[in-house]
């Protein structure tokens, strides 16, 4: 009597875990819980991708002052520079000056290689 009821309840036990599982599995594979897993992953791997980039231009700072310190590329940026001064110009008449070279219309050139000649 004692090994039936043993058994029922080793086989109720088992039938259990495994409806569970495969209940759990089914719900791991609809649409909703599957597009949920791939946004996820893709959070992780713009994270991953994002500590990579800042790892990477780190290194490359850290680079580019120790290239600096070899070729005696580290001039400070100090007042012994000399200021850039602008002077200003004053005009008779604002029209009376043509206007630069940039500012006027220029001809025209097609440069499409299709065209015809």
């Amino acid at each position: 009597m004692f090994r039936r009821t043993f058994w029922f309840t080793a086989g109720a036990a088992a039938g259990v875990w495994a409806t569970t599982k495969v209940n759990r599995k089914i719900k791991q594979l609809t649409p909703e819980s599957l597009a949920a897993q791939a946004a996820d992953k893709a959070l992780v791997a713009g994270h991953k991708l994002k500590d990579f980039a800042l790892d990477v231009r780190e290194g490359m700072v850290r680079r580019e002052a120790e290239l600096g310190e070899a070729l005696g590329l580290e001039a400070p940026a100090g007042p012994e520079l000399p200021v850039r001064r602008h002077l200003a110009v004053e005009a008779a008449e604002p029209d009376a000056h043509p206007a630069p070279a940039t500012y006027r219309k220029l001809p025209y050139h097609s440069y499409n290689r299709n065209e015809d000649h």
